[in-house]
C-alpha cells in the first residue's frame, strides 16, 4: 500500500514538474517574437466565439436558480429586497468566473488535448522537431493567447446574462421591477469586486491551456493514448480551478 501511494506521489510530482516548465517556455515565447497572429485568431475564433453559447446559457440560468434560492430563503427574514445584490455580488465574485471556467475547461481544455494528442501519437510533432522549429511556438502560445483573452470576456458576458437572469426571476416572479432590481444589484458593487472576478479567470486561462497542452502534446498509444490525455484535461482542469479558486478568493480578499 505504502509503495502504490509512494508511486502514484512520484508520478503526480513528475507530471506537476512537467506541465509547470511548459508554463514556464511558453510565458518566455509568449513575450518573445515572433508571434503566430493569424493563428491567435484562428483559436480565439474556436475558443472565444465556440464557446459563447455554452457559458451564457450556463449562466443565464444559473442567476435564474440563485435569484429563487435567494427570494425563498430571503423570505424568512422579510429580506426579498436584496436579491439584486446577492445574485450580482455571488456571480461577479464566484460563479460567474468558475463556471464559466469549468465549461470552457471540460469544452477547450479536452478539444486542445485531443487535437494536439493527436498530433503526437501520429509523430506530426516528432517530425516539427526534426525540421529545428519549436512545437511550444506553433502549437502551445497561440492556445494559451487565444484563452487569455476569450476567458475574461466571456465571463464579463457570462457575469451579465446572470445577472439578467436574476432580473427576469425578480420580476416575473416576486413582483418587482427592472430598474429597482438593477439599483439594488450595482449598488454594493465596486472596481475590487469586478477585479477579483476578471483577475481569476486569467489565471484560470492560463492553468487550462497549460493543462490541455501538456496533456495532448504528452499522449501516447494510439487513440486510447488519446482518450486518456482528454479525460485526464477535463478531470486535472476542473479540480485546479475549484482548487486554485480557494486560494485565490483568500489571496483578493486580503488586499
Amino acid at each position: 500500500m505504502v509503495g502504490v501511494l509512494a508511486g502514484r506521489a512520484r508520478t503526480l510530482v513528475v507530471l506537476v514538474g512537467g506541465a509547470s516548465r511548459l508554463a514556464w517556455a511558453s510565458l518566455v515565447r509568449m513575450v518573445t517574437p515572433p508571434q503566430d497572429l493569424r493563428e491567435i485568431v484562428r483559436q480565439l475564433d474556436r475558443i472565444g466565439v465556440g464557446s459563447r453559447n455554452l457559458t451564457n446559457i450556463t449562466a443565464l440560468f444559473t442567476g435564474m436558480v440563485l435569484a429563487l434560492q435567494t427570494a425563498y430563503t430571503l423570505a424568512a427574514f422579510g429580506a426579498r429586497l436584496y436579491i439584486g445584490e446577492v445574485v450580482a455580488m455571488a456571480l461577479v465574485r464566484e460563479l460567474g468566473p468558475v463556471l464559466t471556467a469549468l465549461m470552457v475547461g471540460g469544452r477547450v481544455g479536452s478539444g486542445i488535448a485531443a487535437e494536439l494528442g493527436s498530433m503526437a501519437v501520429t509523430e506530426q510533432v516528432d517530425a516539427m522537431r526534426s525540421m529545428a522549429a519549436d512545437p511550444v511556438r506553433k502549437l502551445v502560445v497561440p492556445r494559451v493567447w487565444a484563452i487569455l483573452i476569450a476567458l475574461p470576456l466571456l465571463t464579463i458576458l457570462a457575469d451579465a446574462m446572470g445577472i439578467l437572469g436574476g432580473m427576469l426571476i425578480a420580476v416575473l416572479e416576486e413582483g418587482s421591477t427592472a430598474t429597482f432590481y438593477f439599483q439594488h444589484a450595482f449598488r454594493l458593487m465596486d472596481f475590487h469586486d469586478l477585479a477579483s472576478g476578471l483577475g481569476k479567470s486569467v489565471f484560470f486561462a492560463f492553468l487550462i491551456a497549460v493543462i490541455g497542452c501538456f496533456n495532448g502534446m504528452n499522449a501516447r498509444g494510439g487513440a486510447d493514448g488519446v482518450g486518456q490525455a482528454t479525460t485526464n484535461t477535463v478531470y486535472a482542469a476542473a479540480i485546479g480551478v475549484l482548487v486554485s479558486d480557494f486560494f485565490l478568493t483568500k489571496l483578493f480578499m486580503s488586499i
